[in-house]
């Protein structure tokens, strides 16, 4: 005789996932009132950004970047203020001694090399005792999403050797060193990258002293807005 099967017991735990989304709901909604305060004058697409790193990651970011909890090393940097900060702190030594120097302008973050510390004279072999700098600046790069652009900068003064017929040549082609360098040993992502060669065009100092040369005689990487 077979035996009858017994009816499937009713699942009393359904009401659970409607109960889930309900909450990831609720929690969205409280997500975009609080980045509406935040904002301000905020756009729609800054307060999306909000809820979808909210849901991604549990953090909230306002209109300027900040996230409601620090980055660690594994985690991007979604503010250039922040980047900065971290950069002046990590490059401290760097800057004491006049071979990096941090500043924020319309563009973005400015990182400038003194070519005279990263570079052999008149060529464009980054020194290897530059790379641990280079190492500190890629960390940081590596933790954001900017476009970044190379540019090589020279002083007044003409330059016509085997290498390099003038400093157009010559800042150009520290551009390129320096992004092979950082794509190859640092890892940094190359579509992110342009070079631009300004020769002594872009000068922000003097060249009526060696100093001014000095200072004008550099590779400025740009973490672009």
């Amino acid at each position: 005789m077979r035996r009858r099967k017994s009816p499937p017991k009713p699942n009393h735990e359904r009401w659970l996932v409607s109960y889930a989304d309900f909450i990831t709901m609720l929690f969205a909604f409280f997500v975009v009132m609080f980045a509406s305060t935040q904002s301000g004058h905020g756009s729609a697409k800054e307060i999306s950004e909000a809820v979808q790193n909210a849901l991604n990651s549990g953090a909230t970011y306002n209109s300027s970047g900040h996230s409601s909890k620090p980055p660690t090393n594994g985690e991007p940097i979604r503010d250039l203020t922040t980047a900065a900060e971290l950069l002046r702190s990590s490059l401290k030594n760097e800057i004491a001694q006049g071979a990096v120097n941090i500043r924020v302008d319309e563009r973005g973050i400015v990182i400038g090399l003194n070519s005279a510390v990263f570079f052999s004279l008149g060529d464009d072999r980054i020194e290897p005792r530059a790379y641990a700098a280079l190492a500190k600046v890629a960390q940081i790069l590596n933790r954001l999403p900017n476009a970044l652009r190379l540019e090589g900068h020279t002083d007044s003064l003409p330059i016509n050797n085997a290498r390099f017929h003038d400093n157009w040549e010559l800042s150009a082609a520290r551009s390129i060193a320096m992004l092979r360098l950082l794509n190859e040993r640092q890892h940094v992502v190359r579509e992110r990258m342009a070079v631009v060669g300004y020769a002594d065009t872009h000068a922000i100092s003097s060249n009526d002293t060696a100093e001014g040369r000095e200072r004008n005689r550099r590779v400025d990487i740009v973490i672009a807005r």
